[in-house]
């Protein structure tokens, strides 16, 4: 393929779905796996995950990635597209994780999905209510009830659209009333953006 045709595809997207969601994330493997999975259970909305380097492991690095991602995109973004955060709240200062929030606070397009105390706590709604104050080491052994062999991958058909509804369903229940910012106990707004993805 020519150079020159090769300039005229850059910013091409795919005109059949209906939202484009850019994903910033934290981790590396988990989040990006479980995202492509629910491109894979539906047609309506496509998950972009945005490329960061591997020193962009901190809110701040997360938030520069997405700032990257918006400004090498710019030509091809649509106004139905919306660009999400996704951190752990871990044992990040509050003043890193309110730097994202107040990014997100420009425009209803942006958002900030943090699981506290991680990921997993997300995936552990999957399968359980995961009540109590858990701390990151409890919720990877309780998701290994379920996940007998998981180690930051999520095996192959063990994850439905019967568990993510029920995951959705779990953490609106545990944000209730929504916190304004992020959960400060044991929760999860990674929901926000999956009910737009799976409803």
């Amino acid at each position: 393929m020519s150079r020159r045709r090769q300039r005229r595809n850059v910013g091409h997207r795919d005109q059949s779905f209906r939202r484009v969601i850019h994903i910033a994330a934290e981790g590396t493997k988990t989040e990006p796996e479980y995202f492509k999975r629910l491109n894979q259970l539906q047609r309506e909305t496509r998950i972009t995950m945005v490329n960061k380097k591997t020193s962009e492991s901190s809110p701040a690095g997360v938030l520069d990635a997405m700032k990257r991602h918006v400004k090498h995109r710019v030509l091809s973004l649509s106004d139905s597209d919306e660009f999400w955060l996704v951190v752990d709240r871990d044992t990040w200062p509050e003043e890193s994780l309110r730097q994202l929030y107040q990014w997100t606070q420009a425009t209803k397009k942006r958002g900030l999905a943090l699981s506290n105390p991680k990921f997993e706590y997300w995936l552990l709604l999957h399968f359980e209510d995961a009540v109590g104050n858990l701390t990151s080491q409890h919720c990877v052994a309780r998701l290994r009830r379920h996940l007998p062999k998981y180690d930051k991958g999520i095996p192959r058909g063990k994850i439905g659209l019967s568990q993510i509804k029920e995951a959705i369903k779990r953490a609106r229940q545990q944000n209730d009333p929504p916190c304004q910012d992020w959960p400060r106990h044991t929760g999860t707004t990674v929901y926000l953006i999956v009910q737009k993805v799976i409803p």
